[in-house]
């Protein structure tokens, strides 16, 4: 099965959705959507490692908890990020629980020429699942 991302339409927000035969590598592809609403992820080169984890009662949450961390990383760190590694969880208490690495380097606006800031995921257009191809599909929109 293909990985891969896409933007949908969403009014003044956009919508960020990616496909994978796992659920980590359909969480990875919709970080990777998430970095092209700010730039052209090929111009991102993968030289410093972050590691996120985070928590949540189920799939849909932890998506959003996962996108949020990251744009948490790149304001605070001023970075951009173009390869991610997920691992998805059972959790004891919580439900699920996600690490990841993130790799990425520090934003130069002559070069990535960022075209707007991600505030946040939300929960509008939040699916995460099988298609019926039985491929994995994360979305959400991300206000911007």
């Amino acid at each position: 099965m293909d990985k891969h991302w896409e933007h949908f339409e969403h009014g003044a927000d956009i919508g960020v959705r990616g496909y994978g035969a796992s659920q980590a590598a359909a969480f990875e592809q919709a970080a990777l959507a998430l970095t092209a609403v700010v730039t052209d992820p090929r111009s991102v080169v993968p030289r410093e490692r972050v590691a996120i984890a985070c928590e949540a009662a189920d799939d849909e949450l932890l998506l959003v908890g996962w996108l949020n961390a990251l744009t948490f990383e790149m304001a605070v760190r001023r970075m951009l990020f173009a390869r991610f590694d997920v691992a998805i969880l059972d959790a004891d208490a919580t439900g699920r629980r996600l690490d990841a690495t993130a790799q990425g380097e520090p934003v130069s606006v002559s070069r990535h020429r960022p075209a707007v800031e991600v505030k946040g995921a939300t929960f509008t257009a939040l699916r995460v699942g099988r298609n019926e191809d039985g491929q994995w599909v994360a979305q959400t929109v991300v206000d911007v």
